[in-house]
C-alpha cells in the first residue's frame, strides 16, 4: 500500500517552529501559482503571508523562472572563494547602486541568519582588526534576527533561545520607541553607548516581524542611530523581511536621515524563489580588513555563496521591481491597506492597528494578554484555514503581507475574513 504524503512527511520530515508531538499534520501543497497554494485534494489557500514573507510577485512567477532557467544553461554553480561570474558581479552592482550611496561591498551568504551573522562578525572583527576593545551589542527588545547563535544573541531572549543562553554574547536591550516612552528610551539608550564598550547596535528598521509587526517611528530610529554614532558604536540595518518595498520604500532605510553601516537583506530579495543573504558594507568598513596579513581577512564563506543561480533569481527580482506596473501595484496594495485600516481602527476588538506600507498589522484584544502564546492564535489560525485563507497570526496579532500580484478581489477577501473574525470573537 502505498503511503500518502502527510505519512511518509511524519516520517522522515522535522518541521521548524513545530512541536512535533502535538501538531496538526502538515498542508500537503503540491503546487502553487501566483496568490494560490494548491492542496493534494485540490483544495486552494491563499497566500496571504508571502510564504514567510519571502514571495514578492506571486507563486511560479514566469519572469522570474525563465532568468533561472537560462543562468541554468550558462553557470550552475562555482567556488566563490578566488573566482567571480557575472550574474553575483550584477547583482552587487545593482544592489550597491539602489542603496544610499555610502554602501560599498556585497558580502553573499545564504540566508537572513547568514546576512545577520556575518554582519556581527564584520563588526567584531572591524574593532578587533583596529586594536580597539569592545565586547557589547545592543539591541531592541522583542528583535528577531535568526537562529544561528551570534543572530540568536542579539534577539529577543527567553522563550525561543532559552536552552542557548550560556552561550550568548553580551547584549543590552532598549525598549522599542514610541510616542510615550521614546525619551527614556534615548536616555536608557545614551546610559549605555557612552561607557564606550559598545560595538555595535543592531535593529529591524521601522517594523519588528517576529514581534508582532510592531511598528515605530523612523523619527526615533534616527535619533538611536546618530547616539551609536557619537559613541563610536557601528549600526546594522537587519532588512531581511523590511527590505524590497515591503515598508512602502524600497528599503526601509530610505525613510530615514542617519546612514547605517551595514544592512543585512534575504527573504524577497529573489522574490521568494530561491535562498541568499547580502550583507552590504561600508567602504571604512571593509578597508578594515585589508592588511598583508591572512588573519585580518573576513574569514567566512558558505558552499553556495554567490550561487549564480540565485544571483540570476536576485536580478530577475530587481528586474520586476522597477518596472512601473509592479510601483503601481505597490501604491494601489498601501491605498486598499489605509482605506481598511479607518474601516476598522474603532472595532472594539482592535487593540492597535497599524501599516507600514504593504504591511498591515492588528493586535486584537486578549484579556490574558499572553502575546505570542495568546489562545487567539488557534482561534484565527482555524478561522482563516475555513475561508481558504493562509494566515499564519503572531500570538494574537493578524497581519496581511501578501504578493504584490495579489487581486483586488483576494484582498478583499482577506479583509472580510478578519471582519468575520472580529465579530467572532465579540461574541
Amino acid at each position: 500500500m502505498n503511503k500518502s504524503l502527510a505519512q511518509r512527511d511524519k516520517e522522515f520530515v522535522w518541521h521548524p517552529f513545530t512541536q512535533m508531538k502535538t501538531a496538526p499534520e502538515p498542508l500537503e501543497i503540491v503546487k502553487a501559482k501566483d496568490a494560490w497554494l494548491i492542496l493534494e485534494n485540490g483544495r486552494k489557500l491563499l497566500d496571504a503571508n508571502s510564504s514567510w514573507w519571502t514571495v514578492l510577485h506571486g507563486h511560479c512567477n514566469s519572469y522570474i523562472g525563465k532568468k533561472i532557467a537560462e543562468q541554468y544553461q550558462e553557470i550552475d554553480h562555482v567556488i566563490f572563494a578566488g573566482a567571480t561570474h557575472p550574474k553575483a558581479v550584477e547583482t552587487a552592482e545593482r544592489i550597491v547602486g539602489a542603496l544610499p550611496n555610502h554602501f560599498s561591498k556585497v558580502f553573499f551568504s545564504d540566508n537572513g541568519s547568514t546576512a545577520v551573522e556575518v554582519g556581527i562578525k564584520m563588526i567584531y572583527q572591524y574593532w578587533h582588526n583596529k586594536g580597539i576593545s569592545k565586547k557589547r551589542f545592543l539591541a531592541l527588545e522583542g528583535a528577531y534576527h535568526g537562529d544561528t547563535f551570534g543572530a540568536m544573541s542579539v534577539s529577543q531572549r527567553g522563550y525561543f533561545n532559552a536552552p542557548f543562553e550560556h552561550l550568548f554574547f553580551e547584549v543590552d536591550y532598549i525598549p522599542v520607541p514610541t510616542d510615550e516612552n521614546y525619551k527614556e528610551v534615548l536616555a536608557k539608550a545614551e546610559y549605555i553607548l557612552k561607557t564606550g564598550e559598545v560595538a555595535g547596535f543592531i535593529f529591524e528598521p521601522l517594523v519588528q516581524g517576529a514581534a508582532g509587526m510592531r511598528i515605530y517611528k523612523a523619527e526615533y530610529l534616527d535619533q538611536l542611530i546618530a547616539l551609536a554614532k557619537k559613541y563610536n558604536a557601528l549600526t546594522i540595518a537587519d532588512e531581511v523581511m523590511t527590505g524590497f518595498y515591503r515598508t512602502g520604500t524600497l528599503f526601509a532605510i530610505n525613510q530615514l536621515e542617519q546612514e547605517p553601516d551595514i544592512i543585512t537583506m534575504s527573504k524577497g530579495i529573489t522574490g521568494g524563489v530561491l535562498p541568499i543573504g547580502l550583507t552590504v558594507a561600508t567602504q571604512e568598513i571593509y578597508d578594515a580588513f585589508l592588511d598583508d596579513a591572512t588573519t585580518k581577512a573576513l574569514l567566512h564563506g558558505h558552499s553556495f555563496t554567490g550561487n549564480p543561480i540565485s544571483c540570476a533569481a536576485v536580478c530577475a527580482n530587481l528586474d520586476l521591481l522597477e518596472s512601473e506596473e509592479t510601483n503601481q501595484k505597490i501604491e494601489t496594495i498601501v491605498g486598499w491597506h489605509k482605506a481598511y485600516f479607518n474601516k476598522i481602527e474603532n472595532h472594539p476588538m482592535v487593540d492597535k492597528i497599524r501599516q507600514a506600507g504593504t504591511i498591515l498589522s492588528i493586535n486584537l484584544k486578549d484579556e490574558a494578554d499572553n502575546g505570542y502564546f495568546s489562545n487567539i492564535r488557534e482561534i484565527a489560525l482555524n478561522h482563516f484555514w475555513d475561508k481558504n485563507i493562509l494566515l499564519r497570526p503572531l500570538g494574537n496579532v493578524v497581519f496581511i503581507n501578501a504578493p504584490y500580484c495579489i487581486s483586488e478581489g483576494e484582498m478583499n477577501s482577506i479583509y472580510k475574513a478578519i471582519d468575520e473574525l472580529l465579530e467572532k470573537l465579540s461574541k
